[in-house]
């Protein structure tokens, strides 16, 4: 069986089947990528953004557990298999062409997605309208965890 199949995934078809179709037919990057948004289910809070290849989504989708690919590690990994705070799948979409996938989740363990043990991986904001004259300035954002700490 290859990885598709066992995945669940079907072979990308017509626009019409891909933008109105029943079929999960995800379209991964040139890498072999796809990009997955995953938002608190219960806040709608954005908590990370991550990749996943055909693994890693065969594996979401069997297991109801966020798993992704590492760019920097080149390795598959279950979020959570180290700090606890795994992200169980409430919901999954993709978007209309097929080339992202949303993870609604459950967090697990502490209630934080990000290593850093944030609750979110955006945790400071950009400010806009500067002057130009110097560096950036990071602004820190306060983040509701899903569970108390």
């Amino acid at each position: 069986m290859s990885d598709k199949a066992a995945a669940g995934l079907s072979p990308r078809g017509s626009i019409a089947e891909i933008e109105h179709g029943a079929a999960f037919m995800p379209k991964f990057d040139a890498d072999g990528l796809i990009p997955a948004i995953v938002t608190d289910h219960t806040s709608g809070e954005v908590v990370m953004f991550a990749f996943m290849n055909r693994q890693a989504l065969a594996a979401t989708l069997q297991t109801g557990l966020a798993h992704f690919w590492s760019r920097s590690r080149n390795k598959l990994w279950r979020k959570g298999e180290e700090s606890g705070n795994t992200l169980k799948i409430v919901e999954m979409r993709t978007d209309c062409d097929q080339d992202v996938v949303w993870l609604r989740v459950d967090i697990q363990g502490d209630g934080v997605a990000c290593h850093t043990g944030a609750a979110s991986c955006f945790y400071r904001s950009i400010p806009l309208h500067q002057s130009g004259d110097g560096g950036t300035i990071l602004e820190p954002v306060e983040i509701r965890r899903s569970k108390p700490a």
